[in-house]
């Protein structure tokens, strides 16, 4: 992945905003936009706007990636959706 910072509208701290990364596979095919902003993150898919994207919680993103466990079926019923 090719992943660039798109917006960089940020003093020291994440602030409401946030950061808008641009994602990129490495033959340069738009895949997307992350955003982090100081409560979520939020993908966009293609070219989806900020507000259509979707977002995870900070808080609930922490407790996917807490362990190995957790993450792991986080991403196995991901791809079973």
């Amino acid at each position: 992945m090719k992943v660039e910072i798109k917006d960089f509208a940020v003093d020291l701290q994440v602030k409401s905003k946030g950061l808008e990364f641009e994602v990129r596979k490495p033959d340069g095919t738009f895949l997307g936009d992350l955003v982090v902003t100081n409560t979520q993150v939020i993908w966009c898919l293609g070219k989806t706007d900020r507000k259509n994207g979707v977002s995870v919680k900070l808080q609930d993103l922490m407790q996917i990636l807490a362990s190995p466990a957790t993450k792991k079926a986080a991403i196995s019923a991901a791809k079973k959706a």
